[in-house]
């Protein structure tokens, strides 16, 4: 386990930092528009990233990028210290996402080419969503504690230097034996794969972003009740790796309950720790199945990434739209719908191309 602390550390700080703007947003831009455009900024950078960096990692390596994205993120964060409001904002807010794209896919691609790649890669998606719970909480506690609304964002982003001073330990995973990466093969044989994970682990984000303003609760319940969805896929991903499943059977059970849980949690936020562990069983099963596929992991990694990433940008956004538009309850059903659909699509999946 102490050789894989500078890759958990990373991950943790780089998700926690992300997360320190979400409970005081309203401190850092005026408007729901601006709001969601700061929120979205971060996304954005990180979805645009993290495929080329999966594809690069498979060539350069995967440390030299994990280090890249520590000190990405680390500049970022300084810059949005001094610049905290406007146009500037926004920019740091992308740049901090291109340093967790490059972070995300390559200590993603780390794991998955270890020898114990479903364990490493569970405690890998653990840190990654224990610095989202810590990220959200800690931001509303410090901002109350130090009456600023940066003090998050100054915690996480002075935790980043110890996490990249460790960087200089890692040595690269062997990745010997992967077939080499045929990208348009790929995304042809595992199409419905990658878009199971876009919908089903995007349907995290999805429920949380139109969550607040359809229960109108105070901000520290629902930094609570959201906190209760990553906690539950940090249990999930840390215990399913040491079950046996089948993959593609494990993503139609798991769809057809997401369908239910998301349905619930129109009624009942005890739901949303039942949509976080489904979220993180369902990840282990799509990350087992890349590792077996043997196939270079950097861009196995960097489409999974890809995929998640969109499912949390569009999937969120349809989301509000839907329930800005006609109502929640139509966003609610839309959303099980398409969580259920995913049962029936996967198995249109051919998941046999071996490189």
């Amino acid at each position: 386990m102490s050789r894989n602390l500078p890759i958990l550390l990373g991950v943790f700080v780089v998700m926690a930092l992300s997360n320190a703007v979400v409970p005081v947003l309203p401190d850092f831009a005026g408007g729901a528009a601006m709001q969601g455009a700061v929120y979205a900024a971060y996304f954005f950078g990180a979805f645009v990233t993290v495929l080329p960096a999966g594809m690069a990692s498979d060539r350069i390596g995967r440390v030299p990028l994990i280090r890249a994205g520590l000190l990405l993120t680390l500049a970022s964060g300084i810059l949005i210290l001094l610049y905290p409001s406007g146009l500037p904002l926004l920019l740091f807010r992308g740049i901090e996402g291109l340093g967790a794209g490059l972070f995300v896919s390559a200590a993603l691609a780390w794991a998955n080419s270890h020898p114990s790649s479903g364990q490493i890669s569970g405690y890998v998606m653990a840190a990654q969503n224990l610095g989202l719970v810590v990220g959200l909480l800690a931001a509303g506690w410090l901002d109350a504690a130090f009456e600023s609304h940066l003090a998050g964002v100054a915690a996480f982003t002075a935790l980043t230097v110890p996490a990249l001073a460790m960087s200089v330990t890692i040595r690269e995973s062997g990745h010997g034996g992967f077939a080499r990466a045929d990208l348009p093969a790929i995304v042809r044989n595992y199409f419905w794969l990658f878009a199971a994970a876009a919908v089903l682990v995007g349907m995290t984000g999805a429920v949380a972003a139109i969550y607040p303003e359809y229960t109108g609760s105070g901000p520290s319940l629902l930094a609570l009740q959201l906190a209760t969805i990553n906690i539950a896929t940090i249990v999930a991903v840390l215990i399913a790796p040491r079950i046996a499943l089948r993959p593609v059977p494990t993503i139609q059970i798991s769809s057809i309950l997401m369908a239910g849980a998301v349905l619930a949690g129109y009624v009942t936020p005890y739901a949303l720790p039942l949509i976080g562990g489904l979220a993180g069983v369902i990840i282990v099963a799509i990350l087992a199945f890349l590792a077996e596929t043997k196939i270079q992991q950097g861009a196995m990694a960097g489409l999974f990434n890809t995929a998640t990433y969109a499912g949390f940008t569009f999937l969120a956004a349809f989301a509000g739209l839907v329930a800005g538009e006609f109502s929640f309850l139509t966003a609610f059903l839309l959303l099980a719908g398409m969580a259920a659909v995913m049962a029936f699509t996967i198995s249109g999946c051919r998941c046999e191309y071996r490189g």
